[in-house]
């Protein structure tokens, strides 16, 4: 089987690489990544970021390629020689931040990143099984129309979203944020050419995705940031009041899901993906459940919220239950502790 994953160099990307690698070692796994991450993030120190991108070359039956999808000659050629039976497209600028300061570097990163591997994919004829991963942000602020009860230490849902938001929940006349509208153009556009083209592609709406080899910032991989923060003996700023609730998905139940999906050969398929109304948290249950792991007090500030801010977001993953044959499986204190143990390990990363 020939394999594409684009930004395999990323957390997402990375996990997909491994898990295949490890899976099958007759598998032929090609990753591009333009090793961005560092520029678009604008972080003290860029070495980290290409971390994942040095651990996966232990794989043998892995190949680079440090490319950019905007190179549209590069993509086309490449998938006209492979004829890949999946693509697992990862990459993209993902910080609502950076989006908000560098609309138009998030626009080529997200849209026309897309539009080329579309593109090439249906000029060379190929069968290949595309998947997205997309975004909870697809649904903007429309979210913030929900129902909620304002508890000590979250929001709660109140109404007939109580198991979450799904897949046909309203996507527009609202505030998206730069970030979520490229990633809403994206993931229409995988729509599109599987309706007008006859590609067969699947996007997954992601929540808040968590692991090792996360290397989270303030503007995107908040709890991964928090917990090196927290490692750090930083202060932790919190945009808003620390009550907003997202569902969390530990990594290693996100590569389940992209395995059953392959599996069952499911085809043309939109999910809301994340850990559900079991595994949704707020920020400052977060923050208890690190001061109790490390058995210390986690000092924080409180700053104004940020853009197009959603209160609450659970995935519905009932779809996701039903036709993938797939439900999250590590909980947010077994997954936290295992992803605060690796950065325990590897804090000499961050300093």
């Amino acid at each position: 089987m020939r394999i594409l994953i684009t930004g395999g160099g990323g957390f997402i990307g990375s996990h997909i690489a491994e898990f295949l690698a490890q899976k099958d070692h007759s598998y032929k796994i090609h990753v591009i990544d333009n090793l961005s991450r560092a520029k678009l993030l604008n972080p003290d120190t860029s070495k980290k970021f290409t971390y994942n991108w040095q651990y996966l070359k232990k794989y043998t039956n892995i190949t680079f390629y440090k490319k950019d999808l905007r190179d549209f000659v590069f993509l086309k050629e490449l998938i006209k020689n492979k004829n890949f039976d999946i693509i697992f497209h990862t990459a993209g600028q993902t910080a609502v931040v950076n989006s908000l300061k560098f609309p138009y570097l998030d626009f080529e990163n997200n849209v026309i990143a897309s539009i080329n591997l579309l593109e090439a994919v249906r000029i060379s004829n190929s069968k290949s099984k595309l998947i997205l991963c997309s975004t909870n942000k697809v649904y903007g602020d429309n979210v913030n129309n929900i129902n909620l009860i304002e508890k000590e230490l979250k929001y709660e849902i109140n109404d007939r979203y109580i198991d979450g938001v799904p897949e046909d929940f309203k996507i527009d006349l609202c505030h998206h944020s730069p970030y979520g509208t490229s990633k809403l153009c994206s993931d229409l556009y995988f729509q599109e050419y599987g309706y007008s083209y006859g590609l067969d592609t699947n996007i997954f709406r992601i929540s808040c995705v968590y692991g090792p080899r996360q290397f989270g910032v303030e503007a995107q991989g908040w709890l991964v940031h928090f917990i090196i923060s927290a490692l750090k003996n930083q202060k932790i700023t919190i945009y808003g009041n620390g009550k907003q609730v997202r569902d969390i998905l530990y990594i290693s139940d996100l590569i389940n899901a992209f395995n059953n999906l392959i599996e069952n050969n499911i085809k043309n398929e939109v999910f809301c993906l994340g850990g559900g109304k079991r595994n949704s948290i707020s920020i400052l249950e977060l923050i208890i459940i690190l001061e109790d792991l490390l058995n210390k007090k986690i000092t924080y500030k409180l700053a104004d919220w940020r853009a197009a801010d959603q209160l609450a977001y659970i995935s519905d993953i009932s779809k996701a239950q039903e036709i993938l044959k797939w439900s999250p499986i590590i909980n947010p204190k077994e997954g936290i502790e295992k992803t605060l143990k690796w950065y325990k390990l590897n804090i000499n990363l961050f300093k």
